[in-house]
């Protein structure tokens, strides 16, 4: 729900651009977008990619819808406006700022943050996002490529509303369903994640003292009524600053119900 929220000026703007006149349907687009990066600024949370997305791309599309011709903005302002929305999250893919991340995190424990299954879940959904927006992109350019007399209010030409509306929109839903589905396996494999943590020792423990503080530590990081197995140790501890007698050292462990 809040991936669809943070995507609430393109929908508007898909919603209106087929029934309302296009300067409308930009304006209003661009008010929520103003809205929503405004909002943001004032409650912080997630979503600041796609609200600076959602900004830049109906700021742009204002600037074309009362410059350039109706007749171009009939064939290209809603693949122009699909663009946004594909640079926004391949811009934040690419940086190693995935926006699905962004909203994933809200509400989650840190050692679920911090799991292997959480970062490939979110760069799993985020790359569908995308590749669903280049899709729709795809799709959206077709016609005037094709036919040049395409236009998005064009309901007797298949070309046209099966590329313009039909598609993109198949493709919008395939990526809501997914982001619907796949973070059931965060959730179904919570107890199951590989938790990392680190511990303090003396610099000359051995091996068995070590283990014996790693379990210490992972079974009162683990909580009431669970407790931790699966305990593995790093390689190598570093030295704490100002101390050279102890040392942090790495470790991971798993969850599950303490037995009875």
């Amino acid at each position: 729900m809040g991936i669809l929220l943070g995507l609430a000026p393109w929908i508007v703007y898909w919603v209106l651009v087929g029934n309302v006149p296009f300067a409308v349907a930009v304006l209003i687009a661009l008010a929520v977008a103003v809205a929503a990066f405004t909002l943001g600024q004032v409650r912080g949370g997630p979503g600041r990619l796609l609200e600076i997305g959602a900004l830049t791309t109906f700021l742009v599309l204002t600037v074309v819808t009362f410059v350039v011709g109706e007749t171009l903005q009939h064939k290209w302002v809603l693949a122009l406006s699909i663009l946004g929305a594909l640079l926004t999250t391949l811009v934040g893919a690419l940086t190693g700022k995935p926006f699905v991340r962004e909203f994933a995190e809200a509400g989650q424990q840190p050692h679920v943050v911090k799991s292997d299954l959480f970062a490939k879940v979110t760069a799993t959904l985020t790359w569908i996002w995308v590749g669903a927006f280049a899709g729709m992109t795809v799709s959206a350019a077709i016609p005037p490529i094709v036919d040049g007399d395409a236009s998005i209010l064009d309901r007797g030409a298949p070309l046209s509303y099966v590329c313009y509306w039909v598609i993109p929109a198949v493709l919008l839903a395939g990526a809501a369903f997914a982001t619907r589905v796949l973070p059931d396996r965060i959730a179904s494999g919570a107890d199951d994640i590989v938790r990392k943590t680190t511990f303090v020792a003396f610099a000359e423990a051995e091996i068995d003292q070590l283990m014996y503080l790693a379990t210490e530590h992972a079974n009162r990081e683990a909580g009431p009524g669970k407790e931790a197995y699966d305990i593995k140790i790093g390689s190598k501890g570093t030295p704490l600053t100002g101390d050279e007698t102890r040392e942090s050292w790495p470790s991971t462990y798993k969850v599950r119900d303490k037995k009875r």
